[in-house]
């Protein structure tokens, strides 16, 4: 085309090339078919298949390239739509992707101005937009919520926008969010935005799982706005982000109370006198930002209830007014009048005087801020301390101490004053653990975080009279002349916070549990699923087993006509009974007690003798008292002497028609058997048997050696009864392997019989 002219025809033609080629490359990029890969006749197998197989392939975590976010995106928004049949049908028909716009929309949305490159409206396709009203200014990563914004949050509320790059109803509520920032901004909201895509790990901290989403962030609380976005809405969502009871209400009834209550939370007290019966909230921000320090109370003038408050300090209704009080109450200390009062001067005006004129040291963050540490040799602050009481009697010295500070302000003095009995630790160490029965003034410059300090006492104490006023006065004027006038150095410890009894934890403890309850309702209320997952998990498993188990207790109940089995009930259940019952066994008790015991019970038999009974029983219900509340074990004895042969014959089926033994000496027989225990199973016909402790004195304990003297055999005959017992020492452990059903059983063909031996003859 050098060296000719073009001409109008020529000039459109190539234009219109141009934006045909522009469009078709846009239209083509940005069209879900295009995107997937598919036709327009595509059924949703097809469709599903080309979407895992792009989804794998451009999958972030797996492919390193740049651009493999955006594409993984907008393969995942292009099956959203082709996946639904409903909004498949929107644009195949009108080009629509968002199912929230109205049919028809996009024909009347066409094309934007030549230079921006030629791109459809963003609210039909996606692409690139720069970030008006410099969204990039309020851009929040997640390192910089957490060190930044979330401190920052107990000093000013945050209004934070959760947004994405294919979120079009965001671009919905775009004016008004502009217009909101642009109310609260000014008046000291934070403001941020968080991009789902940009940094999902704080997404996830703050729970926003969609897009757009309204988040408020005050003392580090999350808290969604879930009403429609209206500026006026956002206002009020705002303001109820704050807590209550911020700002009083004053009134000509109650105004003396708040001012005087200054001694009380040891604050200054301001005071807005305005013409609008609510708390404007710019007041209501500043009250937040300074309620550690401040108290705040609002004046409505429209009204007729505050006519003496204003007559008393001469107000003028035209503008809006702040005062603010500290030890006088009568005559504020700072006064500031205008119309259109903005953050800055409010600000100001309450930085300045947060501080009474002779604050009270409460917690040790008071003393850091009050008295500082030194830093630098032209910034020195001595600290001027008053060590007194809360008892009348120091009344009139504490406040000569208010007037002689007031009289003598200066910048490199602050004083303050403490009471003894509160912050004992802190006085011992200043006075070198000597009570003091006065006041005292110490004059102290602290020299390092840990407590270091260096101070001076000022010698006579302190009550009150122009002599020690003057006397003060010397001595500040020596130390501006001399640092090197503080002799004394000590360690001072951490103050005793005074603010925070116990009383105030409770009371803090119950108001997180109700914004606790509140933020479930909220969850419960506007569907927030997700996050209440967890939770709804935990209420339905505790609701299921609870009815469950009214439900199975309920049917499990027998009935009139159904006729039920006891139930089985545990073996090592606790005995019911503080003693064992343990009955003999005799020829009138063998049948019931063994040959036809019920089935699956065990008799539990002690072989005794005459001699041993009393000692053998009671070491015997020792030990088997833990196991008497089965209902399964019986506990019986068999006397040896009057059975001899019971026991000899009982193990004689044991041995399979072995030769007997001699039982020629029957007593030796039967003090063999004494302290053998045999748990026998009468309907089974088997037997456990327990072997006595060897104990020494198993013969005959008496003697035929007649060098004993009769009181020697006496001691003999005792010391051998004081033994017999042992013989049962570990029947315990017997019976654990009882219950355990680890003894070996000895199998008898038949029961032998029980006959009285003491008959015979």
């Amino acid at each position: 085309f050098k060296g000719k002219r073009l001409s109008k025809p020529s000039f459109l033609a190539i234009f219109m090339l141009i934006l045909s080629a522009e469009l078709v490359k846009t239209a083509s990029e940005y069209d879900p078919y295009y995107t997937l890969g598919v036709s327009r006749s595509a059924s949703q197998a097809e469709i599903k298949r080309a979407y895992k197989r792009l989804a794998r392939e451009w999958h972030p975590d797996k492919n390193k390239d740049p651009n493999a976010e955006d594409m993984f995106i907008r393969i995942s928004k292009s099956y959203e739509i082709l996946s639904n049949e409903e909004r498949r049908s929107n644009f195949d028909r009108f080009g629509q992707k968002d199912e929230n716009q109205h049919f028809g929309q996009s024909q009347h949305h066409g094309f934007r101005s030549f230079h921006s490159s030629f791109y459809f409206d963003e609210s039909f396709f996606h692409f690139p937009r720069n970030r008006d009203f410099s969204d990039s200014k309020y851009m929040l990563r997640l390192a910089q919520f957490n060190n930044e914004v979330l401190p920052d949050s107990h000093k000013r509320p945050y209004l934070i926008k959760v947004t994405s790059e294919w979120c079009f109803a965001c671009i919905h509520i775009e004016p008004v969010w502009k217009e909101t920032v642009q109310e609260l901004e000014p008046l000291g909201v934070g403001i941020g935005i968080v991009d789902l895509g940009f940094d999902r790990a704080l997404a996830k901290q703050l729970g926003a799982y969609r897009a757009p989403s309204i988040i408020g962030v005050v003392n580090g609380k999350v808290t969604f706005f879930h009403q429609a976005v209206v500026r006026e809405f956002l206002r009020q969502f705002v303001e109820d982000l704050l807590p209550q009871k911020l700002v009083m209400k004053i009134t000509d009834d109650n105004y003396m109370a708040f001012l005087e209550n200054w001694h009380v939370e040891n604050k200054p007290r301001v005071l807005l006198f305005d013409q609008v019966p609510i708390v404007p909230l710019l007041y209501k921000l500043t009250a937040f930002a300074f309620r550690d320090y401040v108290r705040f109370g609002f004046v409505d003038q429209s009204g007729t209830s505050s006519t003496r408050l204003l007559l008393q300090f001469n107000i003028n209704t035209y503008a809006p007014t702040m005062l603010l009080f500290k030890e006088d109450t009568v005559k504020p200390v700072d006064i500031i009048q205008a119309r259109g009062m903005k953050r800055q001067m409010m600000n100001e005006f309450v930085s300045n005087n947060k501080f009474l004129q002779v604050p009270r040291l409460v917690s040790q963050q008071l003393f850091d801020e009050l008295c500082p540490v030194k830093q630098f040799h032209r910034r020195r602050k001595y600290c001027v301390l008053l060590i007194t009481g809360d008892d009348p009697a120091y009344l009139a010295a504490n406040k000569a101490f208010l007037d002689f500070a007031s009289a003598n302000s200066k910048d490199v003095l602050r004083f303050a004053y403490v009471y003894q009995r509160q912050q004992q630790p802190l006085c011992q160490a200043l006075l070198q653990n000597q009570g003091a029965h006065s006041a005292q003034v110490v004059i102290l410059e602290r020299r390092s975080q840990t407590g270091k300090v260096l101070y001076r006492s000022v010698s006579g104490g302190w009550n009150g009279s122009e002599e020690d006023k003057y006397h003060l006065h010397e001595q500040l004027e020596l130390l501006q002349k001399d640092p090197t006038y503080l002799t004394s150095d000590a360690t001072l410890p951490e103050l005793n916070n005074e603010m925070a009894p116990v009383s105030i934890f409770i009371i803090r403890w119950m108001n997180a549990a109700y914004d606790y309850m509140l933020q479930i309702y909220d969850d419960l209320l506007y569907s927030n699923w997700r996050e209440m997952m967890p939770i709804l998990s935990l209420i339905f498993s505790a609701l299921f087993i609870v009815f469950g188990t009214v439900i199975i207790q309920a049917f499990s109940e027998p009935g009139e006509s159904k006729p039920q089995k006891p139930k089985p009930k545990p073996k090592d259940r606790p005995p019911k009974k503080d003693f064992v019952e343990v009955t003999e066994l005799t020829g009138i008790t063998y049948t019931s007690n063994l040959v036809k015991l019920r089935p699956g019970h065990i008799n539990v038999l002690l072989v005794l003798t005459n001699a041993s009974k009393s000692a053998l029983l009671r070491k015997f219900a020792k030990e088997v008292f833990s196991f008497s509340g089965s209902e399964t074990l019986h506990f019986s004895f068999l006397n040896a002497d009057k059975h001899r042969h019971w026991m000899s014959s009982l193990l004689r089926l044991d041995r399979d028609g072995a030769q007997s033994q001699s039982h020629s000496d029957d007593e030796e027989e039967s003090s063999n058997y004494m302290g053998y225990v045999l748990a026998l199973n009468g309907h089974k016909k088997y037997f456990c048997l327990f072997r006595p402790v060897f104990t020494g004195d198993d013969g005959s304990d008496s003697s035929s050696d007649t060098s004993f003297s009769s009181d020697s055999r006496r001691k003999s005959r005792s010391k051998s009864r004081s033994k017999v017992h042992h013989k049962l020492d570990r029947l315990g452990l017997w019976m654990e392997r009882l219950m355990e059903g680890t003894l070996p059983r000895i199998r008898v063909p038949a029961w032998p019989t029980l006959f009285d031996d003491t008959a015979e003859g």
